[in-house]
């Protein structure tokens, strides 16, 4: 990923300038390296992290959550009178979640929902201050429709993987970039939406709803 987006050395460099993470965190860390899940690492966690405290956030939605990485970043960030729902499509990475939720002490603020993640929104009522989209890329466009009318206004809409390993400057020969690259014409696009896409790690598009 690094190289198309930023410098090697300085990708290196970041990463060696962050503070060392917690027993769970780490171990988390391990074993998506390990068993090649894909997680936001550390960088984009604690920007997240920031975002989170920023705006006082205490509604959130994960549109794909895997073990659960981010979900104990937002979290933590939310406090113990949080809401977090989680969502994946795989019964084994929510498992794997739920074990990492109740040793990371946040599980009481998390609710765990297995299944598609644009379906599963529709279950929950309400509003959220934040969502966080990082499901299958060709999915994207769908999700920003999706998450578009259940954030509150001045609410935050975060999006992983917006740069996609620099193939989003490409032509697109499959679906999941041309995903992406719809995604980030229409979250320019749109006038509901004021959006930047920060090039850390593989791009993360931040828009603040009108």
């Amino acid at each position: 990923m690094a190289g198309e987006i930023t410098r090697p050395a300085v990708e290196k460099y970041i990463y060696r300038l962050l503070p060392k993470r917690d027993a769970v965190v780490t171990e988390m860390e391990r074993y998506a390296k390990k068993h090649d899940v894909p997680i936001i690492g550390p960088a984009v966690a604690r920007m997240l992290y920031l975002l989170v405290q920023i705006m006082g956030a205490k509604r959130i939605f994960e549109m794909g959550s895997a073990i659960g990485y981010s979900t104990i970043w937002l979290a933590r960030a939310a406090g113990p009178k949080a809401q977090i729902y989680y969502t994946d499509g795989d019964p084994a990475n929510a498992a794997r979640a739920r074990n990492y939720f109740r040793r990371a002490g946040v599980e009481r603020r998390i609710r765990v929902m297995t299944g598609d993640a644009l379906k599963l929104i529709d279950r929950v009522a309400g509003k959220f201050d934040m969502i966080f989209i990082d499901v299958n890329k060709d999915q994207y466009p769908a999700a920003l429709r999706k998450a578009l009318p259940r954030l509150k206004s001045s609410g935050l809409l975060l999006t992983d993987n917006t740069l996609w390993s620099g193939r989003v400057t490409r032509k697109a020969k499959d679906a999941a970039t041309r995903g992406v690259q719809k995604f980030n014409r229409e979250i320019y696009a749109s006038t509901k939406l004021f959006p930047a896409i920060i090039p850390l790690r593989d791009g993360v598009a931040v828009c603040r709803k009108a």
